[in-house]
């Protein structure tokens, strides 16, 4: 079973992040939507991570392969945990290439088995990030636009 994980902390998970996950899922049988958390934080972020893990239920219910896992550590400690070798890494400009590819090399450094596969997202939603969407969100504006179909936020309230 070709395996991999895809982290992030998906403060939403937006619909450019749905993008890169059905793009992944061509490669791999069972993908670990892996949502890193800091458990010393009381609020880590806009949506606390059972709404997120929520949202991205929604997100995925049709879906077949996926897994949503939540972790404290390091990406490549959770990658030894879960046997996995692969870590999806989504890609919407220049910028995120050259942050993600650092990351990439340290990963590579920490854990020599493990490969990252950077998936770029479509054109329509390369602008599309959890920070426009939550600032969508704090200004009262329709976030329906971001997200991916099956995900309404007003359940979340």
């Amino acid at each position: 079973m070709r395996k991999a994980i895809f982290p992030g902390s998906f403060d939403p998970f937006t619909i450019g992040h749905y993008d890169v996950l059905e793009s992944a899922l061509k490669l791999f049988d069972k993908i670990y939507i892996a949502i890193g958390y800091n458990s010393t934080k009381e609020r880590n972020g806009y949506f606390t991570l059972q709404q997120r893990i929520e949202i991205i239920k929604a997100a995925t219910a049709h879906l077949s392969g996926i897994e949503i896992c939540t972790y404290p550590d390091l990406t490549i400690d959770l990658c030894r945990r879960l046997g996995v070798q692969c870590i999806i890494r989504g890609l919407r400009t220049t910028t995120d290439f050259e942050l993600e590819s650092v990351i990439a090399q340290a990963n590579k450094k920490m854990y020599p088995d493990v490969v990252s596969l950077f998936i770029p997202a479509s054109q329509e939603y390369s602008f599309i990030s959890s920070t426009v969407v939550r600032d969508v969100l704090i200004h009262g504006g329709d976030a329906s636009l971001f997200l991916p179909r099956g995900v309404d936020l007003s359940i979340l309230k």
